[in-house]
């Protein structure tokens, strides 16, 4: 049985650049040590790059009006597709490292609940990137020279043992919103949110929004507002990194650390997580703008 079940639903790989790292993604996966792979759908090119790469692939999946898989299902498909003790949701264009399974494992070991994320590095690739050894020093180096850390706003990753997020709404794969209620849904259950960028490193390969309707960000999309129907209203998507009440550091969970802005999301989401009270969060969230 594998430790860590790694899932996603790719795009289609017909754009010669979405193939190109998508590809490039989903080797980087298979290099993990305790991981199998599983993706989901039937996009273009999808079953024969499963097939090419070695992975599970699962083409039947329900899905939103426009097309794009539900969530609700692809945790369920793939649980039952790969019983393993934890579980992991990856944006298919994000490069893995060794060091995720390294602080799984670490942190598994200190508490039976968590979710796990963290902020990305953006790079830029183009071409097929060189799996052999010692390819993971190789692009490290080159994430450090020419990469850049990702704001920490939008995740695209989250590891949560089997025991979590057993249900969810039907979130639409590939709008705004569902990422940000799995750290709100952290929170308001009582078990930790913790910020791994510290100790993992994950790299976003840059693209453009060409696959989206009118070639517009995911959270200018239609199906955003039915994701913030579903996660029960925008406060519940206000939630981010910042918004994590633990980090990783060096194997370690530790209490969050605090500077302003922190300080203030914790007072804002407060009446959210404590008392369910969309209107003072709200009202709290409005005196910030006010004063930025």
């Amino acid at each position: 049985m594998p430790l860590i079940t790694i899932f996603s639903a790719p795009k289609p790989f017909t754009d010669p650049h979405i193939a190109v790292i998508q590809r490039n993604a989903i080797l980087s996966w298979t290099k993990l040590p305790e991981v199998e792979v599983v993706l989901l759908g039937d996009e273009p090119g999808l079953a024969e790059t499963a097939r090419e790469l070695g992975v599970k692939h699962i083409a039947e999946i329900p899905r939103s009006p426009s097309g794009a898989p539900l969530m609700d299902a692809m945790f369920r498909l793939a649980r039952e597709a790969s019983p393993s003790q934890l579980c992991c949701i990856v944006n298919a264009d994000i490069l893995l490292f060794d060091d995720l399974v390294e602080a799984a494992k670490k942190v598994s070991a200190q508490t039976e609940k968590f979710v796990l994320l963290g902020q990305r590095w953006d790079l830029d690739i183009t071409i097929p990137l060189d799996f052999s050894s010692g390819w993971s020093d190789r692009l490290r180096s080159i994430v450090y020279r020419q990469g850049s850390l990702h704001r920490p706003a939008g995740s695209d990753y989250f590891l949560f043992p089997n025991s979590c997020y057993a249900s969810l709404p039907a979130f639409i794969i590939g709008r705004a919103g569902w990422d940000n209620w799995m750290i709100y849904h952290a929170r308001k259950a009582g078990f930790p949110a913790i910020d791994a960028t510290q100790d993992v490193m994950i790299v976003h390969q840059n693209h453009d929004y060409s696959h989206l309707p009118g070639g517009k960000p995911h959270y200018d999309h239609p199906e955003t507002d039915e994701n913030i129907r579903l996660a029960g209203g925008r406060p519940m998507t206000r939630f981010t990194v910042l918004d994590t009440d633990k980090r990783l550091e060096n194997g370690k969970i530790l209490p969050q650390k605090m500077d302003p802005v922190r300080l203030w999301r914790r007072i804002e989401a407060w009446p959210l997580l404590a008392l369910g009270s969309t209107r003072l969060s709200n009202a709290l969230w409005r005196l910030r703008k006010l004063f930025r």
